[in-house]
């Protein structure tokens, strides 16, 4: 399929949210991309965890409307959105610790067959998706885990799992919360390679605090601040930007 310029596969109007008398998100118009990696940054109290959980249906909107593929999808529950094709990764990573790797990955396939919620049925007939389950695990480096629970590997790995599940579930959007948190250098470089594996012909919105990894995987970057809008562009962009820069280190008030 050809991709136009303006292909939008996301998009917000005026979206608000408050708390009490507290603009938490204030008239945000975002416009993401299909086929596009695109973060959402911002120094602490921006607003970021706040409008991704707008996007992901977790929190209702006070005001304005998300579109996903041009259906309005402003007041539908997140499980619809996620049969929809829009599926979000937790901060905190989200696997069944006491199933193995390769149950872990092999449950979340079931939901092509139909039968993601019918544990009953025989392993005999799930062994049609035992290969890819395999190759999954593989592709992200957990072949050698694929029999250890969950909840045993490391937090890394646990990570590498959740990428891998998600992938799994075979989404067209895929939105990620804060992936890189309190992972080690190695491990983030792992996951953020993991990252890229998974964005391959999908989009993925991704909240992230490391810059690095923004610079390195993000096609298109929006600053918040104070729950608005501060900036949007190319990384190279941004960085240049005087006002996120002040954003983010402040200003000498001299």
């Amino acid at each position: 399929m050809t991709l136009l310029a303006n292909d939008i596969i996301l998009e917000t109007h005026d979206l608000c949210r408050r708390f009490g008398g507290f603009h938490a998100v204030k008239n945000v118009n975002l416009q993401v991309k299909r086929h596009s990696v695109h973060a959402l940054i911002g120094p602490n109290g921006a607003g970021k965890t706040t409008c991704f959980n707008l996007l992901t249906k977790f929190l209702e909107p006070s005001a304005g409307v998300i579109t996903y593929n041009g259906a309005d999808i402003t007041r539908m529950p997140p499980a619809a959105i996620a049969r929809k094709g829009l599926v979000r990764s937790f901060q905190i990573s989200a696997v069944f610790g006491q199933l193995s790797a390769f149950d872990n990955v092999r449950l979340a396939l079931q939901r092509k067959l139909g039968v993601a919620m019918k544990f009953w049925l025989s392993f005999r007939a799930l062994r049609g998706i035992d290969e890819e389950a395999a190759q999954l695990l593989d592709s992200v480096g957990l072949l050698p885990f694929m029999h250890v629970r969950a909840g045993e590997l490391s937090y890394g790995r646990k990570r590498a799992l959740e990428v891998a599940t998600t992938i799994a579930l075979d989404p067209e959007m895929m939105l990620l919360d804060e992936p890189t948190s309190g992972l080690g250098t190695e491990d983030i470089e792992r996951v953020a390679d993991l990252i890229k594996l998974a964005a391959k012909g999908r989009t993925v919105v991704m909240v992230e605090h490391n810059l690095g990894v923004v610079a390195g995987l993000c096609d298109r970057v929006t600053v918040l601040q104070r729950g608005e809008i501060l900036a949007e562009g190319s990384y190279d962009d941004i960085a240049k930007d005087q006002r996120v820069i002040e954003a983010y280190v402040g200003v000498d008030d001299e």
